[in-house]
């Protein structure tokens, strides 16, 4: 431009009238000179600050930067320059990180892939920055490539970029660690919604079934519930809305949807028809939506169904239990006609005939003898069937078998028929023991007051099933029989002998049980397998410790033990006077204010601190309601008990288990297969 406005001005002079020629070649002179001096000056100014690259202080601000930044600031608005500052910290200098973090195209190359680092130990600081160029033609490369390769990070920008790293690293641990907690809290509402599963009552839904596995399997069945639950809930919606035609379609399909339905749990078990029905049903839904929906609403109609299905099931438990439990307290039609024709034929039996031999061993105490008291015939022959086939030598053995009146004759008559091997056999009748009267037992005299017949005969009689559910177990007829309490009179039933074992007659016997015999119980009376497991089974699940004689006398926490198989010294019982502490408590319970009925409560009572542990493999019980005793256990045991409603010779009793108990029956016995007894 220079040059251009000296020739122009030439030719304006000599447009003028040709005047000197000297202020021309002053204007190419200063043309020519001025910018010579200039790049001069600019290749110096290049090579002292490469020479400069190497020190310490070269990070310092040229004066034509700051010049330019100056100019720069003039070009933009303060608001476009605060944006570009923001990005500057945001980002950072230019450098190889920013190049790295970003997914470049081909077209980049990265030459150099060190970043600067400034050691502090060091004393001579070492950075190296990063040469980013774009491929070009050779040639056609932008000045300032170079200078761009040659910027180095400041100490500043990299303590900036070091906290922005730290606090993206702290950011992204605390979402990590928000993410952790959300997981383990939904871990842990899972792990509560799992241990609401009773998993112990066969049959019962839990999450964790295997068919359940698969989100997909019987989707069809799942999906027709549903429609069914919704077109409910549109229903009542259209009723109250007065939407007749819509209330009509949503009750014509729901009919049909609840026909193709049916009894079918799975998808295999659905009519033909319910693909078409559940094409249908969704039009109709979608119609209702489009006309009724309304959230509040509907989250009100779904909630009170919730409700009611709530009550049905939990009327439908009362009931199921009330059922069970009166099944378990009935003996079936057969048992029942194997002791009449076993009372009738004993009956037409002459005296001489109704004798058992080896009488002479009855009260010999050098020999294994075994209590057992029961009115179920069938029952108290597996007992002594499985314990005379599992003995080493059955001619030491001695059974005591007591009944009541009405079960006498046909028990006897059973094992006069079937002798169980060599081993010893005696059969009593428990009214017969003339001592054992209400002015000497408290709960016979019980058994008698009036209080006690209200309770079991007159008052609260349930008007339906669920109602009387609650108390039924505690109206079990087996606690009005004394063959139920003759536990605590042994001494007097079996007075010239020193121990004994107390079978109860829903057990089976699977070894021999002579060790139990030599057992040292450490100077107490009961030998006995705990029941307790962190907080089940312990004294307080027995006992009202709200009553202060409980609460006084009794630590809540002291661990259960099982009735069922029980070996008892019987000298330490004389000498401590068992039963006459088994009478001081029941006296004081006369109004049930320190336990329900039974006899493990004053069991436990009674046998407070007197009771010696016994290895778990004597005696594993659960069978009679446990449907995941582990089958190691059960075979490993050397008697297991049926305890619980599911008895073995009930049709409810669990299959699983049944074939414990069934195999020392003999199906073929004529008597059994007149009254119709089968496996």
């Amino acid at each position: 431009m220079a040059i251009k406005r000296g020739l122009s001005g030439a030719s304006v002079h000599r447009n003028r009238g040709g005047g000197s020629g000297f202020p021309l070649t002053i204007l190419l002179f200063f043309a020519v000179l001025v910018p010579f001096i200039f790049f001069v000056r600019r290749g110096l100014h290049a090579t002292d600050r490469d020479d400069l690259s190497t020190d310490p202080i070269k990070q310092n601000v040229d004066w034509r930067e700051r010049l330019a930044l100056q100019n720069v600031k003039s070009l933009f608005t303060k608001k476009a320059m605060d944006v570009i500052a923001s990005r500057t910290s945001d980002m950072g200098p230019l450098s190889l990180d920013i190049f790295k973090k970003n997914n470049l195209s081909a077209s980049w190359k990265v030459i150099g892939a060190k970043t600067s680092v400034v050691d502090s130990d060091s004393s001579e600081p070492n950075q190296e920055a990063a040469d980013v160029r774009k491929e070009t033609p050779k040639g056609k490369r932008h000045k300032f490539s170079d200078d761009r390769a040659q910027i180095i990070a400041k100490p500043a920008d990299l303590a900036r970029r070091q906290l922005r790293e730290k606090r993206r690293e702290k950011r992204a641990s605390e979402l990590v660690k928000q993410d952790d907690e959300a997981i383990v809290k939904f871990e842990n509402a899972a792990i509560e919604r799992s241990k609401s599963v009773d998993s112990a009552v066969l049959g019962k839904y839990s999450i964790w079934r295997k068919e359940n596995e698969n989100e997909n399997s019987d989707s069809t069945v799942r999906l027709m519930r549903d429609q069914i639950i919704m077109a409910k809930v549109y229903l009542s919606i259209a009723k109250m809305k007065k939407k007749g035609d819509l209330y009509q379609q949503l009750e014509a399909h729901l009919k049909q949807s609840q026909r193709a339905l049916g009894e079918a749990n799975t998808d295999a078990d659905l009519h033909s028809s319910a693909p078409a029905k559940i094409k249908e049903m969704g039009q109709v839904l979608s119609k209702a939506r489009e006309q009724l929906y309304d959230c509040n609403l509907v989250t009100k109609k779904l909630r009170a169904m919730l409700q009611s299905a709530d009550e049905q099931v939990r009327s439908l438990k009362k009931q199921s239990t009330f059922l069970s439990q009166l099944a378990a307290k009935t003996l079936p039609n057969a048992i029942h006609c194997l002791s009449l024709r076993l009372t009738i034929d004993y009956n037409l039996l002459p005296p001489e005939k109704r004798k058992f031999p080896r009488s002479e061993n009855l009260e010999n105490p050098n020999l294994y003898h075994y209590a057992l008291f029961s009115d179920n015939v069938l029952a108290a022959s597996v007992v002594v069937n499985s314990t005379v086939m599992n003995a080493k030598d059955s001619s030491k053995h001695v059974f005591h078998l007591v009944t009541d009146k009405l079960n006498f004759g046909a028990m006897n008559m059973w094992f006069l028929l079937n002798p169980p091997g060599k081993a010893t056999i005696h059969v009593e009748n428990v009214d017969e023991f003339k001592w054992l009267n209400s002015s000497y037992c408290p709960v016979l005299r019980q058994l008698e007051s009036a209080a006690m017949k209200e309770y079991y005969f007159k008052a609260g009689h349930p008007t339906t099933l669920s109602s009387g559910a609650a108390n039924l177990k505690y109206r079990n007829p087996k606690y009005l029989s004394m063959l139920n309490h003759l536990r605590f009179y042994l001494p007097q039933v079996y007075p010239k002998l020193d121990k004994i074992l107390f079978l109860d007659d829903d057990i089976v016997v699977q070894k021999d049980l002579t060790g139990l015999w030599s057992v040292n119980l450490q100077g107490k009376v009961n030998g006995a397998v705990e029941t307790c497991g962190e907080s089940f089974h312990r004294f307080d699940k027995y006992l009202n410790f709200t009553n202060p004689h409980i609460s006084r006398n009794f630590d809540p926490n002291a661990c259960g033990w099982a009735y069922g198989m029980n070996i008892f010294d019987l000298e330490e019982w004389k000498k401590r006077d068992i039963t006459g502490i088994y009478h001081k408590w029941q006296n004081m319970n006369e109004d049930r204010v320190l336990w329900k009925l039974g006899t493990l409560p004053p069991g436990l009572i009674t046998f407070y601190g007197l009771t010696h542990p016994l290895e778990k493999s004597w005696h594993v019980l659960g069978l009679g309601y446990n449907p995941s005793v582990d089958r190691t256990e059960i075979d490993n045991a050397a008697v297991i008990h049926y305890n619980g409603n599911m008895k073995p010779w009930l049709e409810l009793a669990m299959t699983r288990y049944r074939s414990y108990w069934t195999k020392y029956i003999k199906y073929d016995h004529p008597y059994l297969h007149r009254c119709k007894l089968s496996e």
